[in-house]
């Protein structure tokens, strides 16, 4: 029986497939143009010709990943109160390291600088301070300080998803956890912290 050729669209979604899995098991550096092709069963130069090489095809699955992840985390913030927002920001970015750890394996590997988790964290960032800058004002507060806490909140949720890959405990509990932790902070801010 012959096997049905592939679309453009289709070879390049296999591809993104392939090298996603492959940049996620042996990272960017340990991945190989060879190798992903072979694991597609096409030639390199099919590889060459839908992203222009190995790092093209990088981009494009760190792209997709962070689109992801700004999406889950982007709805969750978009409603409730400030708690609830917190709560469902935690929750969306570690279901999503649940979810697609071979994504999460990508973005938080040893990803060239300009790309991978140090830009999602940028993105995501921007995002949550947009939110903090808000619930600031209505609260009375200055919104300089807006950025610093996104980036406190980002970076702890962060670890916390790298710490779980190898716990593995329950994804609900350990973001009522965190939330928890980020809420009873944020509740109990002062105007102007003491310098330490």
């Amino acid at each position: 029986m012959a096997t049905k050729r592939l679309t453009a669209t289709e070879r390049r979604s296999q591809l993104i497939r392939v090298g996603r899995a492959v940049f996620a098991e042996k990272g960017y550096d340990g991945a190989s143009v060879e190798e992903i092709a072979e694991r597609a069963k096409v030639s390199k130069p099919i590889v060459y010709e839908h992203f222009g090489g190995k790092e093209g095809l990088y981009a494009v699955v760190v792209d997709r990943e962070m689109e992801r992840v700004i999406t889950a985390v982007s709805e969750a913030i978009s409603h409730g109160t400030a708690r609830d927002r917190v709560g469902a920001a935690a929750l969306a970015f570690l279901t999503y390291v649940r979810d697609e750890p071979d994504g999460f394996a990508v973005l938080s590997r040893d990803a060239p600088s300009n790309i991978g988790m140090a830009s999602l964290l940028a993105e995501v960032g921007e995002r949550v301070g947009s939110l903090f800058a808000a619930e600031l004002k209505k609260a009375g507060y200055s919104t300089r300080a807006a950025p610093i806490y996104a980036q406190a909140l980002i970076g702890m949720v962060t670890f916390v998803g790298q710490w779980w890959t190898e716990d593995g405990r329950d994804v609900e509990e350990v973001a009522a956890h965190v939330a928890a932790l980020a809420w009873m902070g944020l509740r109990h801010l002062p105007r102007k912290p003491d310098r330490v």
